[in-house]
């Protein structure tokens, strides 16, 4: 034991290093069988949190994670309080150990909210007298946007076990980073949570299967619904709802069928009622969102196109980011690239690279309005050769300038 103890307060004192003083981001050592090892979380919380990782169920949803050998990717935990913690693991070690990184929660927890959801949640364990504590202690508990949390998680991981992996291996992705003030109740910024919303629910009608940065920015901006209650579940199942049902009439708006739309809507607000934690809903949401749009796609698809020009133009969905010409398809589909461009343009009407042009600018167009970001990174992110062209392809498309169609569409 005494090598595993030496081992994990290395490893800790490295990880404390690397974060910055200000943020009140812990990480805690836990043997496989749910064995506290140490942390540097300060001496005075340590046995408050320690007892809401028990009681919570957070330490045996680690002991599960644990336990499978498949999965050994950092895995963000929620709870039915609202406070979130993510668990990583050692590579290549005999004598695995746990890490558990928080608990943070998103949001500044209102003391009544949160002593009222921590006695329901816990209910049947023996000692609750850290849940007066931790309500006492409110002012002390780590608040983090999601955004910021997410990257220290996988900052980390990858200092855990020398990978180099990304925010993708989270499940989620994205460089915006706002702060806990824009994310509290009453400070929010409607215009921009009303914009983000338009291009959620355009990827849905459109059936836009490259929809991941969307998104990922969008959970970022807004945390949902805010609705003031004494349970945060079900603050978050209100959440769930509301997205589910905007998103099932965008699916009937790009094509999907009512009696399926309507069907699948309620079979997953029915499943969000059933969820026990904040983690399972978050899973749910994404699953929900995803099924929508590759349903929309596939109610979508043109019935005359041949299956090899479908698949280009799935595979040009997927890969705006890249420079995609007749060559870079042809192999996809076993053609020649004369012969792929001549049935490209009899199938579809345009020519293979006017297609892939106007996809392009259709997603310029969710960037200029959902985001600040500047017309050269858009350009850039879109693999255009430079930003003048970028800049007289979207003229030649949309009649007018990327940043005037932005101030057009930004501020309406």
């Amino acid at each position: 034991m005494d090598r595993i103890m030496t081992n994990a307060e290395a490893n800790l004192i490295l990880l404390q290093s690397i974060i910055p003083a200000d943020e009140k981001l812990y990480v805690w050592c836990f043997s496989y069988d749910g064995e506290y090892i140490a942390s540097y979380c300060p001496e005075h919380l340590v046995s408050m949190f320690e007892k809401a990782f028990r009681a919570l169920g957070t330490m045996e949803k680690a002991k599960q994670l644990a336990n499978d050998k498949n999965r050994r990717m950092p895995c963000l935990i929620g709870s039915a309080v609202g406070m979130q913690w993510a668990v990583t693991f050692e590579a290549g070690k005999t004598d695995d150990l746990i890490f558990l990184i928080g608990p943070v929660f998103y949001s500044r927890p209102d003391t009544g909210q949160l002593q009222s959801a921590l006695h329901t949640a816990a209910k049947g364990y023996q000692n609750l007298s850290w849940i007066r504590q931790m309500c006492n202690s409110v002012d002390e508990l780590p608040v983090m946007p999601y955004s910021i949390f997410t990257r220290y998680v996988m900052m980390i991981h990858n200092t855990l076990t020398g990978e180099q992996a990304g925010l993708e291996a989270l499940h989620r992705e994205d460089e915006r980073e706002e702060t806990a003030a824009d994310n509290s109740p009453g400070v929010r910024n409607r215009l921009k949570v009303w914009q983000n919303e338009q291009a959620l629910l355009r990827m849905v009608a459109e059936g836009n299967i490259n929809y991941h940065d969307v998104l990922k920015s969008s959970s970022d901006i807004s945390p949902g619904v805010p609705v003031r209650g004494r349970d945060p579940l079900r603050q978050q199942k209100t959440s769930v709802t509301v997205f589910t049902t905007l998103v099932s009439r965008a699916a009937m708006v790009g094509g999907l069928s009512p009696e399926i739309a309507y069907a699948l809507g309620d079979s997953y607000i029915q499943n969000a009622e059933d969820c026990k934690d904040s983690g399972e809903l978050s899973a749910l949401a994404n699953a929900m969102y995803h099924d929508f749009i590759y349903r929309v796609h596939y109610a979508r698809a043109n019935p005359d196109y041949s299956h090899a020009v479908q698949k280009c133009c799935d595979y040009i969905e997927l890969n705006l980011d890249q420079k995609l010409s007749a060559a870079d398809l042809a192999p996809l589909v076993g053609y020649t690239e004369y012969y792929l461009t001549d049935k490209f343009r009899k199938e579809t009407g345009v020519s293979l690279s006017s297609y892939i042009r106007d996809k392009k600018i259709e997603r310029a167009k969710i960037l200029l309005e959902t985001t600040a970001l500047p017309i050269s990174e858009i350009a850039d992110m879109l693999a255009f050769n430079t930003p003048n062209y970028f800049i007289q392809c979207f003229r030649n498309v949309e009649g007018c300038t990327p940043a005037r169609y932005r101030k057009k569409n930004r501020t309406q």
